[in-house]
């Protein structure tokens, strides 16, 4: 693998977005690349007429000027043909107009590119009829020849596996963001109401001690305040909390070396209406102050009032039902 690295642009303006360009041979990689960005956050469009790059940049503006979208990402590359040939005037355009625009070229051998195009068969963009898979590439490497040679970075792809080429854009252009590329949701539920069926980690807290049997608790849920305060300033749930944020922390930086895109932490109770809610929000939080990306649900927490309000008159009560 070779980089290239060339200064960066200007400080944009703050109306400015993001934008990365992303091109260079067909074959090396610009579809493994394209969805790394949409992991990232970024705002995609594959296959982009260069002269389109302005209207773009405006889609992505409110009508204040205010940027929408502070980062965008586009595939422009030489299927285009007659399109592309315009891409190095529009980003001399970009540039005077102070955009923060880098364009990442990925490169990878001529053998290796007529390997992978064997193996997809499929027809390469600037082969015309009569002319070989060689004498393509041939083509499309003189047509890039200025476009690779100004690149704000090159990657060469020869050696590469798929996760090595997200692990290296998310290097590049993640930063210390690289965390915000796993996107964890953390989610209470009850056992009495079904195991979860996607969750990659499943943490069962019914050992701690049930706020259900303290009858001023038993219709409050682990959102209020006195039953998060009955949960979590125990010394049992502190022991926990101690060895499950080191767990946590131990396995966390995995998943993100390994690319895992998604991540799914499933806390159970009984009902899914105290313990799991207090924990699953603790959790949440917790994983939010290490830089991670999370969103935090409460798959049973609804159903205590739904059953509340299905009940007839002289019925247990709803919680009592869930719990």
């Amino acid at each position: 693998m070779s980089e290239i690295t060339q200064n960066q642009a200007p400080a944009p303006e703050e109306s400015a977005p993001d934008l990365v360009i992303i091109t260079g041979m067909s074959g090396a990689g610009r579809t493994e690349a394209i969805h790394t960005f949409e992991d990232l956050g970024y705002f995609c469009v594959d296959n982009l007429p260069a002269r389109l790059l302005p209207s773009l940049l405006g889609l992505a503006a409110s009508p204040e000027g205010k940027s929408t979208h502070r980062r965008i990402a586009a595939v422009c590359d030489a299927r285009n043909r007659d399109f592309f040939s315009s891409l190095e005037e529009e980003l001399g355009k970009l540039e005077e107009a102070g955009v923060d625009c880098r364009v990442l070229f990925l490169d990878a051998a001529d053998e290796k590119l007529v390997a992978r195009y064997k193996s997809s068969r499929r027809r390469h963009p600037l082969c015309d009829d009569g002319m070989t898979i060689v004498q393509g590439i041939q083509r499309e490497r003189s047509l890039l020849y200025n476009l690779r040679e100004s690149a704000w970075a090159v990657v060469d792809t020869t050696e590469m596996l798929p996760q090595q080429l997200r692990a290296r854009i998310k290097s590049l252009f993640s930063g210390e963001e690289e965390r915000k590329g796993l996107a964890v949701t953390v989610y209470s539920f009850g056992f009495k109401h079904g195991a979860p069926l996607d969750a990659d980690i499943v943490i069962d807290v019914r050992f701690l001690p049930n706020p259900y049997y303290d009858p001023e608790l038993r219709h409050l849920t682990g959102l209020d305040a006195a039953v998060s305060d009955y949960v979590m300033c125990r010394s049992e749930t502190e022991e926990f909390q101690k060895r499950w944020r080191a767990l946590l922390d131990c396995v966390m930086p995995g998943y993100v070396a390994e690319g895992k895109q998604q991540l799914a932490i499933a806390v159970g109770c009984t009902g899914g209406q105290h313990r799991s809610v207090a924990i699953a929000e603790s959790t949440g939080d917790y994983l939010k102050s290490r830089g991670y990306r999370v969103s935090i649900a409460h798959r049973d927490l609804s159903l205590a009032e739904t059953a509340k309000a299905d009940a007839p008159a002289g019925a247990p009560a709803a919680s009592e039902a869930a719990r």
